[in-house]
């Protein structure tokens, strides 16, 4: 309850007062109801685990169903397994890490200041990009070997990266654009501070015009 105590003492502009009370209650509910780190980590870590995994199957079920049911699917079934875990990695750690960024934001007293500090999710977001290529480079080199036909690390970093830089150059090709959603998919684990966050500035938007609509019928 500190945090909401201290926000009442804030002298904001209406919406991101709002704003940050409903980031406030969010960390409250979260420092309440997480428990100890040895207990909560696990849990997380396998939370993220099967939601990549999820993403992944999405993804390649909607973009690429041929690769999933073609020859290479005992490939594609393997590769699940490290993409889930080494993404779990980098979620379980930038949650916390967007943890520790919001309690900071709440802490702030202009509006710049505070949108800087969760703009930082942003940035987590864009290098979890180059995160997706590593992890599917390695996942790729690590399934070949598994199945006895190995391919070096940096071939399969090439094969992405290139396929990055077409996506870039000709965003419109219908490949590319499966590349692309492709990658959006994938990443959406990465995404969720920042869909937080822009699901509680249009919920406090919302809530101060709903406010404001009432005040002007009552006079």
């Amino acid at each position: 309850m500190k945090i909401l105590t201290s926000l009442r003492q804030l002298r904001t502009r209406p919406v991101m007062a709002i704003w940050k009370k409903s980031l406030g209650r969010l960390l409250n509910y979260y420092d309440t109801k997480r428990g100890s780190l040895i207990s909560f980590f696990p849990k997380l870590f396998i939370f993220f685990t099967l939601l990549n995994m999820s993403c992944y199957w999405l993804a390649l079920l909607t973009a690429f169903p041929h690769e999933a049911f073609g020859d290479e699917r005992i490939h594609y079934f393997l590769l699940q397994f490290p993409v889930g875990i080494l993404g779990a990695l980098f979620d379980s750690l930038s949650f916390f890490i967007t943890v520790w960024i919001a309690k900071r934001a709440l802490k702030t007293t202009s509006l710049a200041s505070y949108i800087a500090h969760l703009s930082v999710d942003v940035v987590i977001a864009i290098v979890a990009t180059w995160w997706v290529l590593f992890v599917f480079s390695f996942s790729g080199w690590l399934i070949s070997i598994i199945q006895h036909s190995p391919e070096s690390l940096a071939t399969r970093a090439d094969v992405y990266e290139s396929r990055v830089v077409a996506a870039v150059q000709n965003p419109t090709n219908k490949h590319n654009l499966k590349n692309i959603y492709f990658g959006i998919v994938v990443g959406i684990s990465a995404m969720l501070p920042t869909f937080t966050h822009l699901f509680l500035s249009v919920q406090a938007i919302g809530i101060y015009l709903r406010k404001y609509a009432q005040r002007w019928r009552l006079g």
